[in-house]
């Protein structure tokens, strides 16, 4: 079943410059092969339900498994029978923030 998700991997007690330990996990997700996009906030990924939480797991777990406490945010979409939300959802967005507003 596909699914589309937000995650937020973020590192706790490590100081305040998180962005290294964020990059390895960020790593991990586009070295995946899934369908991804990274914005200020969360990664999203798309794909089978399977593939994107084994992605997830091995994602926080190269953090974890270097002894830091791992905090996992995480948000996602199950709808059946679809596929390539990851760029849908925005398109259809754009799309109608493209028309002209009704004026008063």
């Amino acid at each position: 079943m596909n699914v589309l998700v937000a995650v937020a991997i973020a590192p706790f007690g490590v100081g305040d410059e998180l962005a290294p330990y964020v990059a390895e996990a960020i790593r991990i997700i586009r070295g995946s092969g899934l369908p991804q996009r990274t914005t200020s906030m969360f990664t999203e990924i798309e794909g089978e339900w399977d593939e994107v939480m084994a992605v997830v797991r091995d994602a926080t777990f190269v953090l974890a498994e270097q002894g830091i406490r791992t905090e996992v945010i995480l948000k996602a979409d199950v709808r059946p029978g679809y596929t390539g939300t990851i760029d849908r959802k925005i398109e259809a967005v754009e799309s109608l923030l493209a028309e002209p507003t009704p004026t008063a």
